[in-house]
């Protein structure tokens, strides 16, 4: 979905931003940076873009009218000219050192970036990158002079992890452009940079109505069945294996079809869409029973299901599918066991 193969830097200011509520500063420096070293730029290459290799897709929104979104105001006239960045990168600090004011943010140096040759969607396109550095790390130096050796130590950043980032890309400017977002820190606490700062809503697209559906199916089978039936623990692995799969096998989605081919008895169907319309007007989520599903938000969602049967302290069964090869019962010392049955051993 995101090519940077030919992506190139074009343009990055740097700033300082504090937390606000703590009486820090917010540091203005002056001018764009040049960085000369090939190297140092292929490693901030690295730390700035590589985390957004497989992201969720957002919108810049407001709840009155998209322009008095400070942010994406400011984006948009960078692109419309890209040398009113510096300018512009000042705003975007000004406006993150006014919505640091909890007092689990963290101060650290923002990046704005400006980059050329993106690939969206086989799109070739612009993009903007707005980064903060917040956790500095320890890095041990050693030094050699003939046969003496000597160690000393430095504070810096980790490129292989980015505390928050953002990359807007040129598209799509009136829909609030597609924008990808990094942070580390998810707390509900610290979660300023998605709200507070870059206020942005999740997509209307096939990427999020697949992940909002398999969080749907995943919830029910893991939190509400059981609850009104009777189902036991393989069975639920069971129904998470065939959720999984059905997605996987087809293209586009039909929850009739999907209800029917996954759950298959009326009674769970029925408990689940009275789940599927409860869980949807909780979280706010909103999207048609058809859609084409996105294979990558069905690779991102199968990491999170667990199919995981634990028995005790003693043994973990991994449950892949075919449910008919396992069975659950009690021998007459009332002790209960599961039986396996199984072609080959590896």
């Amino acid at each position: 979905m995101i090519d940077f193969t030919n992506v190139y830097l074009e343009k990055i200011a740097i700033h300082q931003v504090g937390n606000r509520l703590r009486g820090e500063e917010l540091g203005i420096f002056s001018g764009v940076r040049d960085i000369d070293d090939q190297e140092t730029l292929n490693f901030l290459l690295k730390y700035f873009l590589s985390p957004f290799n497989d992201n969720e897709i957002y919108n810049f929104t407001h709840s009155s009218e998209l322009n008095l979104n400070e942010v994406y105001s400011f984006v948009k006239r960078i692109f419309a000219n890209p040398d009113t960045i510096y300018d512009r990168s000042v705003d975007i600090a000004k406006h993150l050192y006014e919505v640091s004011i909890h007092p689990k943010v963290n101060s650290g140096e923002l990046c704005i970036c400006y980059f050329k040759n993106c690939s969206f969607e086989g799109v070739s396109t612009d993009a903007l990158g707005i980064f903060k550095s917040e956790v500095k790390d320890v890095f041990l130096k050693f030094y050699s002079n003939k046969n003496i050796f000597s160690v000393n130590h430095e504070r810096g950043i980790d490129i292989k992890k980015l505390d928050k980032g953002c990359l807007i890309f040129n598209i799509e400017h009136s829909n609030g452009y597609k924008v990808c977002i990094v942070d580390s820190n998810k707390s509900n606490d610290t979660q300023y940079w998605k709200d507070n700062f870059l206020n942005i809503k999740a997509a209307s697209d096939n990427y999020h109505f697949t992940k909002d559906f398999l969080s749907i199916a995943k919830n029910f089978v893991i939190n509400q069945l059981g609850v009104e039936l009777e189902i036991n623990k393989a069975d639920k692995i069971d129904f998470l294996n065939r959720s999984v799969d059905y997605f996987k096998r087809r293209e586009s989605f039909d929850k009739n079809e999907f209800e029917e081919e996954v759950f298959r008895d009326s009674n769970v169907i029925e408990s689940f869409r009275k789940f599927d319309q409860i869980y949807r007007q909780q979280n706010e989520i909103g999207f048609s029973d058809k859609f084409e599903i996105s294979p990558q938000a069905v690779k991102k969602q199968s990491r999170v299901f667990k199919r995981i049967l634990r028995l005790d302290k003693n043994f973990d069964i991994y449950i892949h599918g075919n449910r008919e090869l396992i069975e659950q019962g009690i021998d007459e010392n009332g002790r209960k066991f599961y039986k396996i049955y199984y072609e080959n051993e590896f």
